[in-house]
Formats: structure tokens, C-alpha cells, sequence
């Protein structure tokens, strides 16, 4: 590999396009309607039937996502997209219904709760592993099997092997909802009043029925039968008040924010797990390094809990992995009030975006931005708060962050140790981002054991 050569990105637009040209763009790929200059700028404005701005000056996304919050709310095109899937969950939920369901939900992630689903985790690696070994010496689409990985996770820890559960009745009615809710309609970027309905968000109304079905029945059942030996997230959940209301969430509730939790967390580590993987096939080297590290913590066995903190390398791989090609790759807000940032105005009703891939590659915040190199992360101090946003910031930051990253290293560690992954020429994937930032085409590897 030289030196001058980046992973694969994405290509963004030089000239200023109009509405229709967005429209047709933002459907195939949400972030080629990013400016070129957002990688050298604190900020972009402009109008695409609104006004809008782009931020990418960690000051200014410190005032949106902690000092000026209020005036910041997650976008109505966001709202209206999930809603009907996640409801009024965390997610989506502002003000004080977020807060009490932020503050009952909180003593689930703690971390000792986090080492004791870990076991979960080295059971889908080992069995991911078994599943890439039976592959040899086929390439494999490691983005298809991290996302199996991570479902068996995320539907083992919530869970725990009910077998009232239909993992792949909720897993279909989710992919199916994803697909057509990540159409950006034209009516949201025209601006276009909420109440207009929207072409495309009538359907997916029967597998989205079936899905909060199969949850509703997994949460009484479990109210009936009391929480297992080692709690797991569902229990964990049943059981957490509000420390201040000491309200609990209800059946309703408690669905929401489990479908928000399986939504959002086995996709956003999925893909976190194929891009670390398709940049460990891009660079050898780097590759080889994390096996070292891998084999002599492991010794042969799968990774586990314990293991996370001995695995420094691994990690920022995972971190360099987030930096290049952050799930949520742009988040948008509406101001409800008139600010400044960046000393720049702006007015009541304007969208404002934060290009999360434009920041993370923002080549003032970034040395050498679009290259791989994981060993920017060995010193997280030295990297500003709000220039690297994987999880989001502020008290909003992604509830889940500590499970994603134990989840990643875990199977990541275990799978390096086992197996040499080299890239299948001609096979590249493409980031493109729908409602997350998916490599189209998958990620192509083999995968020679080691």
C-alpha cells in the first residue's frame, strides 16, 4: 500500500446545487450533498428552499449540543422519520420526558452491568469466527455477518434467550423500515408543514405492527416471570426509576426504548466492526499489529469482558474506524430562536447541520484527515471534545457508547487473532449513508485462519 493512497470516501460536491439536484442526491447518498469546503471551513450556509447552515467548529457544536440546547431540538424531519418506529423514546424524546426516561434508564449501562452481558458478546464472536471459518476459502461480506453478530447480541442481552422472542420477525420489520424511512422526501427539504403527509412513510405500517407486537409480548412476559440470575438489559430496564420522580417507564415505554436500543444498537456497532475490518484488510501493517496485540492477551480463546481494557491498539482502531465513517453520519437541528455561531446569524426556523463525516475529516481539526491511522487515538486528551462526535455530545451522547465499544473490541480482538483479512480486488466497498453509513456492496474479505 503507498503511503499516499486513503480508504475509500466520499466524493462531495463542488458546486452549489438546487433543490432538485439535493433531492436527487440526498436519496442515493445524504452526504454527497455536504460542500467540498466543509472540510476546510467552521461553516457553510446557504438556501435549498430553507435557510441552512453547516457546523463544523467544536465551539459552535459545544453551544448546539450543551450551552444552548435548548434552542437546538432534534430536527421534525428526524422526528417524523422514527417516530412511528421508536415513539416518543430517548432518542427522540426533549426536555423533562427525556430527562426522567435518560435518568431510569442510565444504572442499565453502568459498567459492571456492561461486564456482565459481555458474555453475550464472546458467544456471538465465537460464533461469527465458526461462521467466517466454514467460509474459507470463499471471500466473505463481513459487513452481512457483523450485522448477524450484533443482532444475536443485542437480542441475547435484551432477551437473554427467550424463546418468546422472534429476532428475525423484528429484525426484517426493522431493516424494512429503514429502508423506506431513509428516503428523504422533498416535501422535509422544501420545508413543508408536518401535517402534509408523506409519499413512501404510509406503508411499512404491517411489519411495524408485528414488531412492537413481538416486543409488547416479550415485556409482559418477562413482568410475569421476574428477572434471571444475572439481570439483562430488559430486566435491568423493568427494574430503573427515575431517581428524582421515581416514575418507571411502562409496557409502552419500555418498548420504545427497547426497539430504539435494538434499532440503534446493533446496526451502528455492525457497521463500526465492518469498516474497522475493511481498513485492517486496506492496511496490512496496522493489521498485523492488532493480531499481535490480539494473540497475546487471548492466547487462543475468544475475547471477553475482562479482555477490553488490556486491548489499547484494538480500540482505536475501533475509534479511527468511527472517525472515517461515523454511523450517524450528519445530524440536523431546528434553531427555535435567533443565535450566533461562528459570528454568524442565525434566525428562527433555520435547519442547522452538524456534517459529522465532514467534522471528523475537517482537515483544520485533522492531520492528514483522510488518511487511516489509528494511533491519533492513543492519546484521547490531545483530541478536542467536540471535533469527534461518534456518539453525539453533550447530555444527549448516546446512551450505549460504553456497550458499542466493548461489543466492537470484543468481537473485533477475537476474529484479528484467528484470521489474516485481505481486500478482494475490485470489491471496494461504498460509504454511502441512508439513515446510517452503510459500506453498499458490503465488505468483501477473505479471511485465511491464522
Amino acid at each position: 500500500m503507498s503511503s499516499n493512497q486513503n480508504p475509500v470516501s466520499v466524493p462531495l460536491v463542488s458546486e452549489p446545487m438546487g433543490i432538485l439536484a439535493s433531492l436527487a442526491a440526498a436519496r442515493r447518498n445524504i452526504l454527497s450533498i455536504i460542500p467540498n469546503i466543509a472540510v476546510t471551513q467552521p461553516m457553510v450556509s446557504g438556501r435549498t428552499g430553507k435557510r441552512w447552515h453547516m457546523v463544523m467548529d467544536p465551539a459552535s457544536i459545544r453551544r448546539m449540543l450543551l450551552e444552548n440546547l435548548e434552542n437546538y431540538p432534534k430536527s421534525l424531519v428526524t422526528k417524523n422519520l422514527l417516530k412511528p418506529a421508536i415513539g416518543d423514546s430517548l432518542f427522540i424524546a426533549e426536555g423533562a420526558h427525556w430527562r426522567w426516561q435518560r435518568r431510569a434508564a442510565a444504572p442499565a449501562f453502568t459498567h459492571r452491568n456492561m461486564l456482565n452481558l459481555a458474555p453475550f458478546m464472546t458467544a456471538a464472536a465465537e460464533r461469527s469466527s465458526e461462521r467466517i471459518a466454514q467460509a474459507h476459502p470463499q471471500p466473505v461480506d463481513v459487513a452481512q455477518d457483523m450485522v448477524r453478530a450484533t443482532f444475536d447480541v443485542i437480542s441475547d442481552v435484551t432477551f437473554s434467550g427467550d424463546g418468546s422472542f422472534d429476532g428475525d420477525a423484528v429484525h426484517r420489520g426493522i431493516d424494512a423500515y429503514i429502508a423506506e424511512a431513509g428516503k428523504i422526501s422533498l416535501f422535509d427539504i422544501l420545508g413543508f408543514p408536518d401535517w402534509m403527509p408523506r409519499p413512501g412513510r404510509m406503508f411499512s405500517g404491517q411489519s411495524l405492527k408485528q414488531m412492537k407486537h413481538i416486543a409488547d409480548d416479550a415485556v409482559d412476559a418477562r413482568r410475569n416471570r421476574g428477572p434471571k440470575d444475572v439481570p439483562d438489559l430488559l430486566d435491568l430496564l423493568l427494574e430503573g426509576e427515575d431517581s428524582e420522580t421515581k416514575r418507571r417507564m411502562n409496557t409502552a415505554e419500555l418498548r420504545d426504548n427497547l426497539l430504539t436500543f435494538i434499532v440503534a444498537g446493533h446496526e451502528t456497532t455492525a457497521l463500526t466492526l465492518a469498516w474497522s475490518l475493511y481498513l485492517c484488510g486496506f492496511d496490512q501493517d496496522v493489521q498485523d499489529r492488532a493480531r499481535a496485540e490480539a494473540q497475546s492477551v487471548l492466547q487462543g480463546r475468544a475475547a471477553e469482558g475482562a479482555d477490553v481494557e488490556n486491548l489499547p491498539f484494538i480500540r482505536m482502531i475501533a475509534d479511527e474506524a468511527l472517525r472515517l465513517y461515523p454511523p450517524a453520519g450528519m445530524i440536523s437541528r431546528t434553531a427555535m430562536a435567533a443565535d450566533t455561531l461562528c459570528g454568524r446569524e442565525v434566525r428562527k426556523g433555520d435547519t442547522v447541520i452538524i456534517p459529522i463525516y465532514a467534522l471528523h475529516r475537517n482537515q483544520v481539526l485533522w492531520e492528514d484527515a483522510d488518511a487511516f491511522r489509528p494511533d491519533r487515538f492513543a492519546d484521547r486528551r490531545a483530541i478536542e471534545r467536540y471535533a469527534y462526535l461518534p456518539f453525539g455530545g453533550g447530555p444527549r451522547i448516546c446512551i450505549g457508547a460504553s456497550f458499542a465499544l466493548q461489543e466492537a473490541v470484543i468481537i473485533l480482538a477475537t476474529l484479528l487473532s484467528r484470521f489474516r483479512f485481505t481486500s478482494v480486488p475490485g470489491a471496494e466497498p461504498k460509504p454511502v449513508m441512508i439513515l446510517t453509513l452503510r459500506p453498499e456492496g458490503g465488505v468483501w474479505l477473505k479471511a485465511e485462519p491464522v
